[in-house]
């Protein structure tokens, strides 16, 4: 193998050069880049902060239903920052605390139905977006795509980021 050959083999030689690894950090970038932008846009007509709407998301990608201590873990915020949060969600009518529990102290944090409605429909360019680049994917390349982005995501929530 000559020398430039070398740089298409990755660190475990499995053949993952570095310039593919730099061509998916920059394509992830892009698409963050993106999506940002669709969630600041959210945000501003809905009269809430970015990091509203990451907890939004938050919520609603939950299985089971979320607390505010989990939520701060999650965002990686004060308890005084999610608090806000939570505040300005409430009184938009995005989220409801409940509690549920016999332990009283324990709030449960829910996506409003109608204020779901309204994010599925500003985010539905998004989903024909994602439609459309299945459409013109082959066989197999979303379930790849899938296996992948799933243990990327399992990688970074791994990592250990200090506490604000």
């Amino acid at each position: 193998m000559d020398s430039a050959d070398d740089s298409r083999v990755g660190p475990d030689g499995d053949g993952a050069g570095m310039s593919d690894l730099q061509a998916l950090a920059v394509e992830l970038r892009r698409m963050n880049g993106e999506i940002n932008r669709l969630v600041h846009a959210f945000a501003h007509t809905q009269g809430l902060h970015a990091t509203d709407v990451q907890a939004l998301g938050a919520i609603l990608d939950s299985d089971v239903p979320l607390t505010p201590g989990r939520l701060r873990e999650h965002l990686g915020l004060t308890s005084g920052a999610v608090t806000a949060c939570l505040d300005r969600l409430e009184r938009s009518g995005h989220i409801r605390r409940a509690r549920e529990s016999a332990d009283r102290r324990v709030v449960h944090l829910y996506y409003e139905p109608g204020a779901q409605a309204a994010a599925r429909s500003f985010f539905m360019p998004l989903a024909e977006a994602a439609a459309g680049a299945r459409s013109a994917s082959g066989p197999g390349e979303l379930e790849a795509a899938l296996r992948f982005l799933g243990r990327m995501n399992g990688e970074l929530g791994r990592m250990q980021v200090p506490r604000r």
